[in-house]
């Protein structure tokens, strides 16, 4: 017999605080006892779904006195979403729960000291903020609730249910994106049924439909990607058709065909069967000097909160303080969107990436803004960023480095220290890898200011952005 079957309910218990990974913590009988969904001040029943020595995981069976620090969450689907745990939480104290958790990754994996860490930036929007979904068909559908009305046997569209890989929620409203996309992804799911499209099926690898991805920018243009998983072609262009036909607001309408046992497409070819094979996103300069484009294609990086990668650039840029005849290396550049926002702030900029087609953007991205002080290069971190790279480019008077979230590799960060400039800021999406980071460049670098940016509301995931000030070698 399993033993989750023994595992008790507990009554009563009252939540105290935002814990880790968007769980809320309680504490039991000297354990401590992770929980989603709920707000500090509930009093709920748990049952226990987790049990090691120190700590346990439970979901909530009865919410008995609601707490009066909860809100009501806009999303019809709060609550077996795993997206937004904390729609019920205030923002304010969202943000109080991600300055905490920078500042306790910091301190207690790296031991740097956080007495120069300003208050988090928050962001303006804290719904529709999202410049990019991704919805998946199943013919696996997580049912919500017994009176669920969908057709079993058609499947869902819309997200995978958290913990399972071939259970989709089906989706009716999502708040992370602004209006069309909700109607986009609706009108898909009412035309595959009626024209008996079938949906993937991930473990049998059957199905026509696997994929949709919307995207949109703040220029008012929005892109589709339809994937699907063999060549129908009057399937999937009279689909097309209909799209183009009931959202002329799609400006760019593509499609790829994913044969694969994955769902993976960076590797696949893109077909534009309708309008561009790309958008275009605005961004003010720093300090307001003109706007800056960028050309984004289907797979190309973009932070997914537009306006408020502006604001995180825009500290990077503070932080940097350049003067006009510094040389910049900026590691991980994607698509060269930091590169080309200090482009017109210094002398030069090299930019770093392993993915080919992003440096391709990135250097497309320097025609639209004519900028002709930056150089990108393609390859394994490690690899190009080496000594010969820099006698050849100049030696970085200020480098910032945005890498992914399981840090720096440590020859980069050796290679940083090696190469010594003044100043580097460090941008991270994961504040325990770039604790760790930061200890090891604690060799001959000093944290001088922390500024924690909040990308995603509702999700417990926070940026951070470090200043490292070179230590004068005595």
């Amino acid at each position: 017999m399993s033993r989750k079957k023994n595992l008790p309910l507990l009554s009563d218990i009252t939540i105290e605080e935002i814990g880790a990974e968007g769980n809320a913590i309680a504490h039991v009988d000297g354990m401590v006892v992770f929980v989603p969904f709920v707000v500090p001040g509930d009093v709920v029943d748990i049952q226990l779904t987790r049990k090691k020595k120190n700590y346990a995981e439970g979901r909530v069976t009865a919410l008995k006195k609601p707490s009066d620090r909860r809100v009501e969450p806009v999303c019809p689907h709060f609550g077996t979403c795993g997206g937004c745990r904390w729609q019920t939480v205030r923002y304010e104290e969202q943000l109080a729960a991600k300055q905490k958790q920078v500042r306790d990754n910091l301190e207690r994996l790296g031991h740097v000291d956080c007495s120069g860490m300003l208050p988090i930036s928050g962001s303006e929007e804290i719904y529709h903020y999202r410049n990019k979904l991704e919805f998946t068909f199943s013919t696996k559908r997580w049912r919500e609730r017994p009176d669920d009305s969908l057709p079993e046997a058609w499947g869902a569209l819309g997200f995978h249910v958290p913990g399972l890989f071939d259970k989709v929620l089906d989706i009716e409203h999502c708040a992370l994106q602004r209006d069309p996309s909700n109607a986009i992804r609706n009108a898909i799911r009412t035309y595959a049924r009626e024209h008996e499209l079938s949906c993937y099926d991930i473990r049998n690898h059957t199905g026509f439909l696997r994929n949709i991805v919307v995207r949109c920018s703040n220029t008012g243009q929005w892109m589709v990607i339809v994937i699907v998983a063999d060549r129908k072609e009057e399937e999937l262009y009279a689909l097309l058709d209909y799209l183009s036909a009931t959202f002329p607001e799609i400006t760019s309408l593509q499609y790829i065909v994913n044969e694969k046992f994955n769902d993976s497409y960076t590797d696949l070819p893109v077909v534009c069967y309708r309008g561009d094979d790309h958008l275009i996103e605005e961004m003010p300069r720093h300090r307001g000097d003109g706007v800056l484009r960028y050309k984004i294609t289907p797979k190309s990086f973009f932070q997914t909160n537009s306006r408020q990668a502006q604001r995180l650039y825009s500290h990077v840029a503070d932080i940097a303080d350049l003067k006009g005849d510094e040389t910049v290396y900026d590691l991980y550049t994607g698509t060269g969107t930091i590169a080309h926002y200090l482009a017109r702030e210094c002398r030069k900029v090299v930019g770093i990436e392993y993915v080919d087609d992003a440096i391709a953007d990135a250097r497309t991205n320097a025609e639209l803004n004519h900028h002709d002080n930056t150089v990108f290069y393609a390859g394994d971190m490690a690899k190009v960023f080496t000594e010969e790279l820099i006698a050849q480019n100049g030696r970085p008077d200020v480098v910032v480095t945005d890498p992914p979230r399981a840090g720096m590799h440590a020859s980069v960060v050796e290679q940083l220290l090696r190469a010594a400039p003044r100043k580097i800021v460090y941008v991270s999406c994961n504040p325990a890898t770039q604790a760790r980071d930061l200890e090891m460049l604690a060799a001959r670098y000093t944290v001088r200011r922390i500024q924690p940016v909040d990308m995603f509301p509702h999700t417990q995931h926070v940026e951070n952005i470090a200043e490292l000030i070179l230590r004068e070698e005595v």
